[in-house]
């Protein structure tokens, strides 16, 4: 396990230079950040993306399941002197607004949707549009499913953390392998369930399209922007010829970022 996964403050700094570097100017291609711009990062952990939004004076609202993490999301916007607000709650059961100047300009869902298995993804993109104002973007990003650490298998506290395409391995074979690296069950469980809840990129396609979302722009990196912080490597963007072949990209695409509409 790294450092970053027991230092949340570390993470949440790392998370926000990434933010503050990269999505920022991103997102502005599309929308302008304003004082007005309301801004909800769904599965928000200690809120690192979200702090460069309040520096630039928008409403942010971060909502993660895990209470621990939203009270490190208080404690450490505090720290920095900005204002937001951290709920803890699970998206999909969360109640809508009730009205249009309620819902959000902006949803950020980051390294969020690979998370969420896949007989409750529907319900989610559905609860995501209701989130969102008439005009509104939401801005995806996550690792493609083949890549190689797509199955998260870094947050392993054994030699399994260090296998790249460990994830790939039949399911019994990958279940034996972690329990080879003496993984406690929390975290063997999460790893499994991390493998049920895969997202290619033809997946996700599928998906948004079939919840009649329509995509404003794609990104797609061999050297994920976050990677710079983590790794000290240069962000890399995928030329678009290695961008187009179906299954064979995700093994190479580390980070996809979509925009979507409704």
């Amino acid at each position: 396990m790294q450092e970053r996964h027991s230092n949340r403050y570390l993470y949440f700094e790392e998370l926000s230079t990434t933010s503050r570097e990269f999505y920022i100017s991103y997102v502005r291609k599309f929308i302008d950040l304003t004082p007005q711009t309301r801004i909800l990062e769904i599965g928000c952990g200690e809120g690192g993306n979200l702090l460069p939004f309040a520096e630039n004076g928008c409403y942010v609202m971060g909502l993660d399941i895990k209470s621990e993490q939203i009270e490190n999301a208080k404690n450490f916007f505090a720290k920095n002197n900005q204002k937001g607000s951290f709920i803890c709650e699970d998206m999909v059961t969360a109640k809508p607004p009730a009205s249009e100047e309620e819902r959000f300009d902006i949803v950020l869902i980051h390294d969020v949707v690979e998370h969420i298995e896949w007989p409750y993804k529907d319900a989610f993109f559905e609860q995501v549009k209701r989130f969102m104002k008439t005009d509104a973007i939401v801005f995806f990003a996550f690792p493609a499913w083949q890549m190689p650490f797509g199955g998260h298998q870094q947050i392993a506290q054994g030699f399994a953390s260090k296998f790249a395409w460990l994830h790939l391995l039949p399911l019994k074979l990958y279940t034996w392998f972690l329990r080879k690296s003496k993984e406690n069950e929390e975290c063997i469980n999460e790893l499994i369930s991390i493998r049920k809840s895969k997202m290619p990129i033809e997946k996700f396609e599928k998906l948004y399209k079939s919840h009649n979302m329509q995509k404003m722009d794609c990104v797609y990196w061999f050297i994920n922007p976050h990677y710079k912080q983590k790794f000290g490597l240069k962000p890399i963007k995928i030329i678009s010829p290695l961008s187009s072949p179906p299954y064979i990209r995700n093994f190479y695409i580390t980070s996809a970022w979509f925009v979507l509409k409704k």
